[in-house]
């Protein structure tokens, strides 16, 4: 692990409270830190979710599932097709 990923680390850790999200990030690269730890600890590689799944683990962080859900389709770390009936985190 290199200081830069280990301080990526620390500043995403920073934004939790008792497993909990305090809020979501206003800026922009603080929100990908976040978005990139939420895609690669709730999400497996390449494994279909409904918007369900993809909501309920979004929840155990925080109440705010689909901005949080909206902001990762838009990050493209989750895709889904154009009719929104399944979401895939890529890599």
């Amino acid at each position: 692990m290199s200081v830069r990923d280990s301080s990526s680390t620390r500043q995403v850790a920073d934004l939790f409270s008792q497993g909990r999200l305090t809020a979501i990030p206003r800026k922009a690269a603080r929100r990908e830190q976040l978005l990139h730890h939420l895609a690669h600890t709730l999400f497996e590689r390449d494994r279909v979710y409904s918007e369900y799944e993809v909501n309920e683990a979004l929840r155990t962080v925080h109440e705010d599932c689909s901005a949080l859900r909206r902001y990762l389709v838009v990050a493209g770390l989750l895709v889904r097709p154009k009719d929104g009936s399944s979401y895939r985190r890529l890599s």
